[in-house]
């Protein structure tokens, strides 16, 4: 039920006891936990032996400004760069769109990485945290390339998770450091921001990362701590059957709730399967507070593990992947060509 964040480069000792409590399902890396591929790989490695299956080990690997792994690693656009292709050539950026989600999720699972979250659903409408993370502010050209990365990660053998549901793009505040407010009514984001979700949901996301912006029209919680938003909206209205995960609860909008445990508790009691705990330094306060929940079921966490992997050498030696390399790093001086 945890997905949690670890301090440093190698395992320690409190790390490996982390890692036996039941209620931790899986880690997310950061670029703290990275210094090279080869270093990263072998972290990777330690903590399938100190945790056997099912376990999941993530990342956030979006390309542009959210890429935690860099050197060894093909350097990833922006996605919104492809939105910037779409608007001249829209069957091009869908070819791109798969192209640029296979690189990313073939990297990732040549070096043991289950989940990288993505791709990003959110529409591009002027907020702070996702700004050049959204492909556009159009909702249809949003959903045709969800559509596209979805395949791309498929093709790679990763699973999918559409973020931030119902939509993050249109506040401008950055839930990592305030609260955000949307005032919008559900009919309202019918015909906008959930538009790529939905569509999402139908093309096989096989998971759904909740916001944690409160739309007051709908429910006075967060959206990831809402029952309305998970249960109503999400599962029954539009029929998402896969797994569904809260944010990190360290972030600052979600301190209203009260402290970790009350979060925590918050996102359980909405219907989210995993909950992050990013920063290590709430790690022992999140252990403590669910040490009496009940774990992840296996068979959800087994469902976003990844498929057989190439192995990295078999990897460089695809031309395929070069192909796909020189397209999609063409992208960002494409567009600033362009511009």
């Amino acid at each position: 039920m945890l997905i949690i964040g670890l301090p440093a480069k190698t395992l320690t000792e409190q790390d490996r006891a982390w890692l036996a409590t039941p209620q931790v399902s899986g880690v997310i890396l950061f670029t703290r936990n990275f210094d090279n591929r080869e270093q990263v790989a072998a972290l990777i490695d330690d903590l399938r032996t100190d945790r056997p299956d099912p376990f999941l080990v993530c990342v956030d690997q979006e390309g542009g400004p959210v890429q935690r792994f860099r050197p060894g690693f093909t350097r990833l656009p922006a996605l919104a760069r492809i939105g910037e292709l779409h608007a001249r050539d829209p069957a091009a950026a869908v070819a791109i769109a798969e192209e640029h989600a296979w690189l990313m999720a073939s990297e990732m699972r040549a070096i043991g990485v289950d989940l990288s979250f993505a791709p990003v659903a959110d529409l591009a409408r002027g907020n702070r945290a996702i700004g050049e993370r959204a492909f556009s502010a159009d909702p249809e050209t949003v959903s045709e390339l969800v559509q596209a990365y979805l395949r791309g990660m498929r093709l790679a053998g990763m699973a999918a998770t559409i973020k931030h549901f119902p939509g993050h793009g249109s506040v401008a505040e950055d839930t990592h450091f305030d609260a955000a407010i949307d005032p919008r009514t559900l009919d309202e984001l019918r015909e906008t921001d959930l538009v790529p979700f939905a569509d999402g949901i139908a093309a096989g996301a096989d998971a759904v990362m909740l916001a944690h912006v409160t739309y007051p029209a709908i429910d006075a919680r967060p959206a990831g701590c809402s029952r309305i938003w998970v249960e109503d909206v999400l599962r029954a209205e539009l029929g998402f059957r896969g797994v569904v995960i809260g944010d990190d609860i360290g972030m600052a909008a979600t301190e209203s709730l009260g402290g970790i445990g009350a979060r925590i508790e918050a996102h359980l009691l909405a219907g989210c399967d995993l909950v992050l705990a990013c920063g290590a330094g709430i790690v022992p306060e999140a252990l403590a507070a669910s040490r009496h929940a009940e774990p992840c079921p296996p068979r959800k966490i087994a469902a976003l593990q990844g498929a057989i992997a190439q192995t990295w050498q078999s990897l460089v030696d695809n031309p395929q992947r070069d192909s796909f390399i020189a397209r999609v790093t063409a992208l960002d001086a494409a567009t600033e060509g362009v511009a």
